[in-house]
């Protein structure tokens, strides 16, 4: 039987494999260490059972935070998902759009025309998140020339089954890149690539950087699934346990305090989260990342956010538009940085 509000006695935890403030407060111990003063359990939903880890997706698990992609979390709040937004995150990581060594592309004016490797829709909406990441990275670098995505030709590729949230890790242990194995064999000119392992394993392929999205001043460019990141709660543990969604952004906060003043300390667990090696993460994660990890919900972010839900629902990736601003609750993050400043 699903967990009610009045019921929850775990809260269950869930994250991409990218560098966040929550992350580093799980890999330390904080989370479960305060939870256990509260009473309740914290767990990794990627180790549950199926039928409690499929919720990674659809987010319709009472005890459920998440700090993840936006694409399955603005999609499922489409459906109808009962969640509220409580922060945001911007994290570059590594985004860029990857050629042959003998290529011309060279800049963003150089992809007209060019044969872009664009990831097939999956079985829902809101797991075919690489598409909606490959479109809206391309769609930043040809921004910066003045063109748009009916200046390339896109190439659809086949997708790898989405495997369920419990099976990230046999994932990780097996990471598979068919976009970069289609630039190397020639059938597609450029591709876009996203973080750590991916920067990694285009680097074992041969290919090089075309375009590095990273290195443009404008974050408008750079908006995709993780950037903004959102922090997101079900409304009824939001209602009826306010005190657990407030803690894990203390905690949350916290470790973005430690993060500021550890890199090492960062990019080792960072290395495990990613599942690549330390040459990846120093690829990914550049000069001062690890001091920008607190969440936040200013003007800029959010801003940024409603720019990735119009290119999801201008490409077919919503069910139906919805109203963001109603979606934030400011609360509990204020609530937060307010505790953390009376415990200095």
């Amino acid at each position: 039987m699903p967990a009610t509000a009045e019921s929850v006695d775990t809260v269950w935890f869930t994250r991409c494999p990218v560098p966040t403030a929550s992350g580093l407060a799980y890999a330390l111990g904080r989370l479960a260490t305060r939870y256990a003063d509260l009473g309740v359990d914290v767990g990794i939903l990627q180790d549950a059972p199926l039928e409690i880890a499929r919720h990674h997706y659809d987010h319709d698990l009472v005890g459920l935070i998440r700090e993840g992609g936006n694409v399955p979390a603005i999609a499922a709040r489409a459906e109808g998902a009962r969640t509220r937004l409580v922060g945001l995150t911007w994290i570059d990581e590594g985004q860029s759009i990857m050629v042959r060594p003998d290529s011309a592309i060279t800049s963003p004016a150089a992809l007209r025309g060019a044969r872009i490797a664009v990831p097939g829709w999956a079985a829902t909406r809101d797991t075919s998140h690489a598409r909606a990441m490959a479109l809206h990275g391309f769609k930043g670098a040809l921004g910066l020339a003045g063109l748009t995505l009916d200046d390339v030709e896109f190439v659809e590729l086949p997708l790898d089954p989405v495997l369920p949230p419990g099976r990230i890790r046999a994932e990780r242990a097996a990471p598979r890149f068919r976009e970069l194995d289609e630039l190397t064999s020639g059938r597609v000119d450029a591709v876009y690539v996203k973080g750590a392992a991916s920067l990694e394993a285009a680097r074992v392929r041969g290919a090089v950087v075309g375009i590095d999205l990273d290195a443009v001043p404008s974050r408008r460019s750079r908006v995709n699934n993780g950037t903004p990141r959102p922090i997101t709660v079900h409304e009824e543990l939001l209602q009826s346990h306010s005190e657990l969604v407030v803690e894990f952004l203390v905690e949350t906060l916290r470790a973005a305090d430690w993060a500021a003043g550890d890199l090492n300390g960062v990019r080792e667990v960072l290395a495990a989260e990613t599942g690549s090696g330390a040459e990846g993460v120093l690829l990914a994660y550049r000069e001062g990342f690890h001091r920008t990890l607190h969440p936040t919900l200013d003007e800029e972010r959010v801003d940024l956010l409603r720019v990735q839900k119009a290119l999801l629902l201008r490409h077919g990736f919503l069910r139906a538009d919805f109203d963001l601003d109603s979606w934030i609750d400011p609360r509990p993050l204020r609530l937060a940085y307010e505790r953390l400043a009376s415990r200095d």
